[in-house]
């Protein structure tokens, strides 16, 4: 692209929704970018309100969430550079079901941080020129390598994220219930329930569905035991803008089962063995059956995410998060690239 890194330190303002102390998948990327900024000599502060202070660059997670804060950015700062990060509701619901501030948000943008390589054909052509494709990173694990023995009584497998619609989240567990009855996969989903209905839902599984346990939120320590202690990660959403989950279980050489979405693909490749089609109980009971009696294939799993760990390297995130700060100055600065 032939984008120039910015050499001098900026003030940087980065909007989430997402709370301080949550575990939400927004504030844990908020948090990491700020740390990656730091590192890189930029100095940043992470709201969740915008009340117009200054700053050389604003950076917004979501662009239907955060659309309030960046029109009043842009209406106060129109010669600083802004950045818009995309989110996967962002890119398959809000951009059809609320146009005007989704595709307004992105319309005022300088630069676009789209998290799998598939977004620049998921979102309107004309803002293609002006999208950065950042992959979330995951630190190098030294406590889990995804296991292949088969010296437990259970093939455990991994659900991680909140439980919500977006997510599918028990579709594994649902799944799981079409198993042959001397099949030794149990399914452990962790996550915060997104709301009373989800609960509800998750404990009813839970008494009925004898191979499923739900942990709820867990810490960071824990859900790098449970993925220790798992043969397969299942990522089963209907929609994702690039789950950092899969990043994790890359660099941690867990196999991965996912639906067949273009924010899976966009992270895994159009190669990638272990998908099923989204939202398909029996084909996905099927890749499990699979993963648990075919040591080849789940070998194979294991290799090709092995293969993709690379991606996923904070030191990549930060010279990506660096190109889209460039691209934004560069083009708020009338500068050809």
């Amino acid at each position: 692209m032939g984008l120039l890194i910015p050499k001098s330190a900026m003030d940087i303002i980065m909007i989430t929704p997402a709370i301080p102390g949550s575990k939400a998948g927004n504030r844990a990327t908020a948090d990491r970018w700020k740390l990656l900024l730091e590192q890189a000599g930029h100095r940043v502060a992470v709201v969740t309100e915008y009340q117009g202070e200054p700053c050389d660059l604003f950076l917004a997670l979501h662009a239907w969430r955060s659309h309030q804060a960046i029109h009043l950015f842009r209406e106060k700062y129109p010669e600083k550079p802004l950045v818009v990060a995309l989110t996967g509701t962002d890119i398959y619901y809000h951009q059809h079901m609320y146009p005007e501030p989704t595709l307004g948000s992105m319309q005022v943008a300088d630069a676009l941080i789209g998290l799998h390589a598939q977004v620049g054909d998921d979102i309107p052509e004309v803002f293609r020129d002006k999208l950065i494709t950042l992959f979330q990173s995951a630190g190098q694990p030294d406590s889990y390598k995804g296991k292949t023995d088969s010296v437990t009584s259970h093939f455990d497998v991994c659900v991680l994220g909140h439980l919500r619609d977006e997510k599918d989240s028990l579709r594994a567990a649902l799944a799981a219930r079409l198993l042959p009855r001397d099949s030794r996969i149990h399914i452990s989903c962790a996550g915060k329930a997104h709301n009373a209905h989800w609960e509800k839902l998750a404990k009813q599984e839970m008494h009925e569905n004898p191979r499923f346990r739900w942990l709820g939120e867990l810490e960071k320590a824990d859900v790098a035991r449970l993925m220790a202690d798992s043969r397969v990660l299942v990522m089963s959403s209907i929609m994702e803008g690039g789950a950092n989950v899969v990043s994790e279980a890359c660099r941690a050489g867990l196999p991965v089962i996912a639906s067949d979405i273009s924010g899976n693909r966009g992270l895994l490749g159009a190669d990638y063995t272990g998908y099923y089609p989204v939202g398909d109980t029996q084909a996905l009971a099927d890749t499990l059956e699979r993963a648990e009696n075919d040591a080849g294939f789940l070998m194979q799993l294991q290799e090709q995410v092995g293969k993709l760990a690379s991606r996923f390297t904070p030191e990549k995130e930060q010279k990506s998060l660096e190109q889209a700060l460039a691209l934004a100055v560069q083009r708020r600065s009338g500068k050809r690239l």
